[in-house]
């Protein structure tokens, strides 16, 4: 069953146009409020981390960053399944095929609760063997494995919210996602305020806010699914996962999850060599790593924007706005990384300030953000590359691509290059130099199958 819906037959004002119509505009619509949410989520985080730095030390704040690169570590293939939930709404959405769009979308958040509630288990039992085997200080360890403990309790929840958005972001509605965590991050930070200073409860107060907030944010994207009119509409009877459809986006999002996991397993690397230099320089690592975040939702809602366009307009077989979507979020990302990466550095000192008042540990962290955040810019070839490959149906090559340009070039970096010169710059320089091997890689890979995706729709590149 089809159905086509005009721009006057929007069925409401959250949604955009993907495949008819100018589309800078709209791409600019689309971006800003992802990029926002991207910056709410981020300042669960960074909430986590400054109440944990100013009122509970710098052990609590290093407790609390070291685990960072674990939990990505673990919950990103889950999460790359959201990324296959994307790619077949905007498909289904695009091209009118109702029936796909509704399997889709019900298969899709009966996944996410049951990977959620994996992921419970997964993570308790992970947290401290690990964390051990990172190297993780004995003065910090303990605070880490509490901390992650808790958070894995609301994995359920994270995993409702990202894949719901995934749905809401296929169809151009980025602007109540924005508002949901809006709520939630004004939770977070009050709650944050209240078990930590008020109860005394340090790392364990700031792990069960963020789990409060995030059961907030999931419960009100389910309550905009229920209650939409629109063919994406979830109703909680309709649960099922429709085979096919699972290994649909199981084809697009394990790969993408498994891209995602390589950029962990080389952070968790370079992680444990971060530990080696001692907690001033973890808490120095923490505070920059979670500004650079800052830096990274600019660029990864341009990525999902090519994403979400590509898709739809594939489905439309409209190939010359598949072009122009290419062109245009790689001039925006490119552009912003440039400014705000450098900005970034040049404000570097008050920014880390905001995380703690030990100058030492500020030193460190503008330290890495001289090497990682002022060549932020190569880092938009790389991820724009990906959502136009993704929205076309491939995941799997640029998942290979990550894995040998980013994950195994910074692993061959640790091991080879660091040990002739094991300073802190010579550490993250392995960042900018990978970010811009794996672009270049990703570049090949995008000319190749935009190719054969085109010569499908009868179109010449």
């Amino acid at each position: 069953m089809k159905f086509q819906l005009k721009p006057r037959e929007r069925r409401n004002s959250f949604e955009i146009n993907m495949t008819e119509g100018p589309l800078l505009g709209k791409i600019v619509k689309f971006a800003i409020p992802l990029a926002l949410s991207g910056v709410l989520q981020l300042l669960f985080n960074a909430a986590d981390m400054v109440v944990a730095g100013q009122f509970a030390g710098s052990t609590a704040l290093a407790a609390v960053g070291s685990t960072g690169a674990l939990i990505n570590l673990i919950v990103n293939l889950f999460i790359g399944l959201s990324v296959g939930v994307n790619v077949l709404v905007a498909r289904a959405y695009g091209s009118g095929q109702l029936s796909e769009l509704g399997e889709t979308v019900h298969t899709a958040i009966l996944t996410s609760l049951i990977s959620g509630v994996l992921l419970i288990f997964i993570g308790i039992g992970l947290s401290r063997p690990v964390l051990s085997w990172m190297g993780t200080p004995e003065d910090v360890i303990d605070q880490s494995v509490l901390y992650m403990r808790i958070y894995f309790a609301g994995m359920p929840a994270a995993m409702l919210y990202n894949f719901g958005a995934a749905v809401l972001r296929a169809v151009g509605d980025t602007r109540r996602p924005l508002y949901f965590l809006t709520a939630a991050g004004l939770v977070n930070v009050c709650f944050n305020l209240f078990f930590v200073i008020v109860l005394d409860m340090g790392v364990a107060g700031v792990a069960t806010a963020t789990v409060i907030s995030q059961t907030i944010s999931a419960g009100l994207v389910l309550w905009c699914l229920v209650k939409s009119d629109a063919p994406y509409r979830v109703e909680l009877k309709r649960l099922r996962i429709v085979k096919s459809k699972l290994l649909q986006m199981m084809r697009i999002g394990i790969p993408a999850g498994i891209q995602g996991a390589t950029f962990s397993v080389s952070n968790v690397v370079i992680q444990s060599t971060v530990n080696s230099f001692g907690s001033i320089a973890m808490a120095g690592a923490t505070a920059s790593s979670n500004l650079e975040g800052f830096l990274w939702t600019v660029v990864d809602a341009f990525t999902q924007a090519a994403q979400s366009f590509t898709s739809q307009n594939y489905g439309a077989r409209k190939p010359e706005r598949v072009r122009r979507v290419c062109t245009l979020c790689l001039m925006m990302a490119t552009g912003l990384s440039i400014v705000l990466g450098g900005g970034a550095y040049l404000g570097g000192r008050f920014l880390l300030g905001l995380y703690t008042a030990d100058q030492k540990v500020i030193e460190y962290g503008l330290r890495r953000m001289l090497i990682t955040c002022v060549p932020y810019f190569t880092i938009a070839l790389m991820n724009v590359l990906v959502g136009m490959l993704r929205g076309l149906g491939s995941s799997l090559m640029p998942m290979l691509m990550s894995i040998i340009g980013t994950c195994g070039l910074r692993i061959l970096w640790i091991y080879t290059i660091l040990p002739l010169n094991p300073t802190w710059e010579m550490l993250f320089a392995s960042y900018p130099i990978s970010w811009l091997v794996t672009g270049v890689f990703q570049l090949i890979c995008y000319v190749i199958v935009k190719k054969k995706a085109f010569a499908k729709l009868g179109e010449s590149t």
